[in-house]
C-alpha cells in the first residue's frame, strides 16, 4: 500500500506485485536453460570430445555441418516428420476433441481408453512397438494377417511412415485433451442459433466448431511442431536412425554424432541450429496467427 495526496484526501493505492517474485523463476531458468545454451554456443566453435579440454576452431564445425549431405538429410527428415504429424495428428485430434466434448456416459467411457497412451513413457511405447512389428514373432504373424507382415522397421521405404504413425498414436490423446477442453469452451448458444437457422452438424462444425477452436489449433499445433524437434528416445529404441539413414532426424543426428562419434563439437552445433529452428518457428506461428492478440471468441466476439 502507498499514500498518495489527491486535493487534501487521502488515498490509499495498491502497488503490484514486487519484480523480486519473478527472481526465482529467472534463477532458474538462467541456470538450466540459458547456461547450457551458451556452453553448447561455446561448445560449436571448438573440437572436443568429451575428455580433456575444448580445442578452438572457429567456424569449422559450422562450414562441416553446413557441407555434409547427411545434415541436409536429417534436416529433410526432420521437416517432413513435423509436417507429417501435423497432418495426421491434428484431423484426427479435433475430431476426438469436439466428440469427447459431450457430457454423454459413454463418451466419457471412451475418454479413458484414448487417454490411455499418455500413461506410457516413450520408451515402453517403443519396446512395445517393436515387439508387435517384429516380423517372426510379432501381431502380423497370427493367422490372416500375414499380409500385413512386413518389415516395417527394417524396410527403409517403410520405416519412417511407421515411426510417424507410432508418435501419432503416442501424442494424439494429448492434442485431443486440449480440443476436448477448447470445445467445451464454445457457447451453446451459437449451436441454438445455428440450428434455428437451418444449419445441420457438418455446416456448425464447420461455421462454428472450427473457427471457435483456431486458438486452440494455434496452442497444439506449436507444440506438435516444436516437439518433433525433440524426438529422440522412441525414434532411437525403435530404429537407431537406421534403417541405414532412413530414420536419422537431427535430435537423433545430435546425438550419434556427439556420444557415438565423440564429436562433443559439431554435436553441439546441430544442438544451436535445432534451438534456432525451434524459436524461429514458434515465434513465426504466434506472430502468423495472430495468437498474440488473444482476442475473446466467447459468444462471436
Amino acid at each position: 500500500m502507498a499514500v498518495v495526496t489527491d486535493g487534501g484526501t487521502r488515498v490509499l493505492a495498491r502497488r503490484g506485485p514486487s519484480p523480486l517474485l519473478t527472481l526465482p523463476a529467472l534463477i532458474f531458468f538462467g541456470v538450466f536453460a540459458i547456461a547450457p545454451l551458451g556452453v553448447a554456443l561455446y561448445l560449436s566453435f571448438t573440437r572436443w570430445s568429451g575428455l580433456g579440454s575444448p580445442e578452438w576452431i572457429g567456424l569449422e564445425n559450422w562450414q562441416t555441418l553446413l557441407t555434409t549431405p547427411g545434415t541436409w538429410h536429417s534436416l529433410w527428415l526432420t521437416v517432413a516428420l513435423m509436417a507429417l504429424s501435423w497432418l495426421v495428428q491434428t484431423p484426427i485430434s479435433i475430431l476426438l476433441g469436439v466428440f469427447l466434448s459431450g457430457h454423454q456416459r459413454y463418451r466419457e467411457l471412451f475418454a479413458v481408453i484414448y487417454f490411455v497412451p499418455l500413461l506410457l513413457s516413450s520408451a515402453a511405447i517403443a519396446i512395445a512397438f517393436r515387439n508387435l512389428l517384429d516380423p517372426n514373432f510379432g501381431l502380423f504373424t497370427m493367422p490372416g494377417l500375414e499380409w500385413l507382415n512386413l518389415s516395417w522397421l527394417g524396410n527403409p521405404d517403410l520405416a519412417f511412415y511407421t515411426i510417424v504413425l507410432i508418435i501419432a498414436w503416442q501424442f494424439i490423446p494429448l492434442h485431443t485433451l486440449l480440443y476436448q477442453g477448447g470445445a467445451r469452451q464454445i457457447p451453446q448458444s451459437l449451436y441454438e442459433a445455428a440450428a434455428l437457422d437451418g444449419a445441420g452438424r457438418a455446416r456448425q462444425f464447420f461455421e462454428i466448431t472450427l473457427p471457435q477452436l483456431r486458438y486452440t489449433i494455434v496452442t497444439s499445433s506449436t507444440l506438435m511442431l516444436i516437439g518433433a524437434l525433440t524426438y529422440f528416445d522412441i525414434i532411437f529404441i525403435l530404429t537407431q536412425g537406421g534403417p541405414g539413414d532412413a530414420t536419422r532426424i537431427l535430435p537423433l543426428d545430435m546425438y550419434l554424432t556427439g556420444f557415438v562419434g565423440n564429436q562433443m563439437g559439431l554435436a553441439s552445433t546441430i544442438a544451436i541450429v535445432l534451438v534456432v529452428l525451434g524459436v524461429a518457428l514458434s515465434v513465426s506461428i504466434s506472430k502468423f496467427s495472430g495468437f498474440t492478440r488473444m482476442e475473446s471468441q466467447l459468444d462471436g466476439e
